[in-house]
């Protein structure tokens, strides 16, 4: 088993899929006028505006409800990640992490915290690079 994608579901779905476009630097496929994929090497981001709720079973997701998750994209350079968005919202600049990663995180339109990260210490790179 994979993980294939993780969804969002959003109040304004076109918002959310430029905010990821723009943290990714991947152009999202829209595969319906209320649903889109921006699709990474190791999974995908789908977004979904509320009305994709009821497909499933109406009421089962929420907009911006969630603060529990956090979305995590690796990246080489936390440094120039940082300087490229930090006009977005930040949580909290670049700082390391005990397990060895440096981090900053962001909020994205619907509220999800959004983490950047770059594994820095000697033990985070090794559990990576068996990845």
């Amino acid at each position: 088993m994979k993980i294939a994608s993780i969804r969002l579901i959003a109040r304004d779905v076109q918002g959310l899929v430029a905010f990821y476009e723009r943290v990714t630097g991947v152009k999202a496929q829209w595969l319906a006028p209320v649903f889109a994929e921006i699709v990474t090497p190791g999974a995908s981001l789908a977004i979904g505006s509320e009305e994709t709720v009821a497909l499933f079973e109406a009421g089962s997701a929420e907009a911006g409800a969630n603060r529990t998750a956090i979305i995590e994209f690796q990246v080489d350079d936390i440094d120039s990640e940082f300087a490229r968005l930090e006009d977005l919202t930040v949580v909290h600049p670049p700082k390391m992490l005990p397990w060895g990663n440096r981090t900053f995180q962001l909020r994205d339109p619907e509220g999800n915290l959004v983490s950047l990260y770059s594994p820095e210490s000697e033990a985070a790179k090794a559990r990576f690079a068996q990845r």
